[in-house]
Order: structure tokens, then sequence, then C-alpha cells
């Protein structure tokens, strides 16, 4: 959604994840530990304990569909053009 709003003149399409899998349980199907963080006071303990724990983990970072998400590199640009705001 982030791309096509930047890039795309908000043409969307294919970005609207209604149904998207639990990847927590995702996470513990493969035998990973599964986390999840829903608002900004959980990133710091979420990370401290995915750092403690000595396997795999995914950790699921939810986030509002509005949300920009950087610093990110466009499409075929070098690092130095990454957008950061």
């Amino acid at each position: 959604r982030q791309w096509q709003e930047l890039f795309f003149g908000k043409r969307y399409s294919a970005t609207r994840m209604d149904h998207a899998p639990d990847f927590v349980k995702l996470a513990e199907a493969y035998g990973a530990v599964g986390l999840r963080a829903t608002q900004p006071a959980d990133v710091v303990p979420v990370l401290q304990e995915a750092l403690a724990v000595r396997r795999p983990v995914m950790i699921d970072f939810v986030v509002e569909a509005e949300e920009g998400v950087y610093p990110m590199v466009p499409s075929g640009a070098p690092l130095t053009e990454m957008l950061l705001v």
C-alpha cells in the first residue's frame, strides 16, 4: 500500500489483508517462537523477549494500514536514495 501511495498515485491493487494469517500461530507451526507487538509500547519488550530466546523467532508488528514504514529504498534505487520520511 505504501508503494502505491508514494509511486502510483494511490491506485491500490491487492493491498488489503482482511484475512491475514495469524503469524504467531504460523511461526509456532514451524517450531519457531511467535510474538506480536500491537502498540508502540510493546516493541521494546517484544524485542527483548525475542533476543532472549535461543530459537527462531517471528515477530508480527501490527500497524495501521495507512502508517508509513520507513526507511525504504525505492525499486531500482541505490541505498543512498533511501527514503527516511
